[in-house]
């Protein structure tokens, strides 16, 4: 049949199962937005605030669904509006398409009004970027995009599509998704057997879990190769969930805020065997003394991490999940007790702890655990209060922390617990900000309260940048360099004007009333927490010094009596 261009953007969404799509209109897309209206019984369309908001909430979707998350933006402004959160998704490969629409064909590449050639300007933050110029190909290429978001390693596409285009008609015909199917075309018998040999040869194993553990899948068969090596696991921030962390197995996050238990473990190992991370500077600290003791096995689906960070001595490139799978069949149930015993020993010496005399972060999420039993959806923004996230809230699902790990983007949490909320409505949602963070995408809280989202948005407010005045205060001898947020806003009164309920909390009794009153409420609340300025996210290891470097607030004040 005879479609236009926009009418086959419609179809194309359709084939590909999208429920959901996140944008805002302009100029050039108005064609793609008609045959939205005329189809709004069968996509919905969340109008954002924002189009950074938009970007970010099909993150969120994506990453709490497992789905592709799809955005939209017109062009000029509207387009580059989305490459702070294309990049974002680009940086913890994120399955994200994001269609754009631009100035016609005889209008590019003379400075029209609103042009920018999008598909150049994210190159490098995406799988792939297209511009569609010809209606003819403007399925197959949108078909294209889904599959590389989906493949592999994922990650977002974008596809511009001119404005002429968007109104030209073609033949259209339906076609079933490409089915896309785990990568195992590199996982090796010999690679299989090194590995297993390597685990048996072992004393002192360690497994790490990273992000790609989530988005292959594995829960459950990182769960019974843990188990079977019998070894302790630890997880960077995107790995939260993959392994449950109330496990005794659990040792906690790794890396710069990681826990004592899992910096030092991971220096005595004699294996480290790495599941879906890429050793990231904040995970490995100086990567020249990182598990110095152990030998390492790396297990990712994409073979350009193999040796990029870290030279390893052994790797499989692969689906983790599939690899799992071959490994779990083959690998005899290990000991491992006196190892298991020594970092049982080191979990009770060194157990996260804080200053328990007034409200602070840890105490909040402490709190926000205890009354959703762990079983919420936690979105957050970046800084100290996305670290108390992840410290003190116990994950035990994949796809229930959500947070910006690579390019570390203030003001995403927020669109994001937005995506979350409208992919998993049978969850409680709640997005945890600091001030500083809240600040950069706040009207994003009218795009929840337009769709009646019910959405819990806690500010852990310290009136300054918390951070960053963090290591002024320990690196830069307390120059606080424009990190103090002196202006007077008032947060609640800022939600409440924008249709919102909003609480004030000041005292550590008020912080249980204040959650069990959201999540009554069903609606959007914000809560407005007053902590101290000074609070600090503990233990630490200074940037780019070894992990055995960690120290936390009680070694700080050893060293400053000496």
């Amino acid at each position: 049949m005879q479609l236009t261009g926009s009418e086959i953007i419609i179809k194309c969404l359709q084939e590909q199962g999208v429920d959901t799509v996140f944008g805002y209109p302009g100029g050039t897309i108005l064609n793609v937005y008609d045959e939205l209206y005329k189809h709004q019984g069968e996509i919905r369309h969340i109008l954002t605030s924002h189009e950074q908001g938009a970007a970010h909430a099909a993150d969120g979707y994506a990453r709490a669904t497992g789905k592709v998350g799809v955005c939209m933006a017109t062009s000029g402004p509207g387009a580059t509006n989305l490459v702070t959160g294309i990049a974002t998704a680009h940086m913890d490969s994120i399955p994200l398409v994001a269609i754009t629409a631009n100035v016609g064909v005889p209008l590019l590449g003379k400075d029209s009004f609103q042009e920018v050639d999008i598909a150049g300007v994210t190159i490098p933050v995406t799988k792939h970027s297209m511009i569609v110029k010809d209606v003819t190909k403007l399925a197959d290429t949108i078909r294209r995009a889904f599959t590389i978001a989906k493949s592999g390693r994922p990650g977002p596409v974008l596809v511009d599509v001119t404005k002429d285009v968007t109104a030209m008609k073609t033949e259209y015909t339906y076609k079933e998704p490409e089915e896309i199917l785990p990568y195992t075309e590199k996982i090796t018998s010999m690679d299989i057997d090194n590995a297993v040999q390597m685990i048996a040869k072992a004393k002192k194993p360690f497994i790490f879990v990273g992000g790609g553990a989530i988005l292959s899948g594995a829960a459950e068969e990182i769960r019974t190769f843990a188990h079977k090596v019998n070894a302790p696991v630890t997880s960077s921030l995107m790995g939260k969930g993959a392994f449950p962390e109330t496990d005794e197995l659990y040792t906690g996050m790794i890396g710069m805020h990681g826990t004592k238990t899992s910096n030092l473990g991971v220096m005595q190992a004699d294996l480290l065997i790495t599941l879906g991370a890429r050793f990231s500077d904040r995970v490995t600290g100086d990567t020249g003394t990182f598990a110095k003791n152990a030998k390492i096995l790396q297990i990712d689906v994409d073979a350009a991490e193999i040796n990029k960070n870290i030279v390893v001595d052994a790797s499989i490139v692969g689906d983790i999940k599939e690899v799992l799978k071959l490994l779990n069949e083959q690998i005899p149930q290990q000991g491992h007790e006196e190892w298991l015993e020594s970092i049982r020993e080191m979990k009770e010496k060194y157990p996260m702890r804080y200053d328990e005399s007034g409200l602070s972060g840890p105490y909040i999420m402490e709190e926000l655990y205890r009354i959703t039993k762990g079983d919420a959806i936690i979105t957050t923004e970046v800084g100290q209060h996305q670290m108390w996230a992840a410290q003190y809230y116990k994950y035990t699902n994949p796809r229930t922390f959500i947070t910006s790990g690579g390019l570390g983007t203030m003001g995403y949490g927020l669109g994001a617990s937005i995506g979350a909320r409208m992919g998993r409505p049978d969850k409680i949602v709640v997005n945890v900000a600091g001030d500083g963070c809240f600040r950069m995408n706040m009207n994003e809280i009218a795009t929840a309260v337009r769709n009646n989202l019910p959405l819990i948005e806690v500010v852990i407010d310290n009136h300054v940048l918390g951070m960053v005045r963090q290591w002024q205060t320990l690196f830069y001898g307390k120059r606080y360099s424009y990190t103090v947020l002196q202006d007077k806003t008032d947060y609640v009164k800022v939600a409440e004007a924008m249709g919102a309920v909003g609480i004030r909390v000041t005292k550590k009794e008020e912080v249980a009333p204040a959650i069990e009153k959201a999540i009554a409420l069903n609606t959007t609340v914000l809560i407005d927490c007053q902590i101290d300025c000074d609070d600090k996210v503990f233990p630490m290891v200074p940037a780019g010094a070894s992990l055995e470097e960690i120290f936390d607030a009680e070694d700080l004040k050893k060293s400053e009596m000496e």
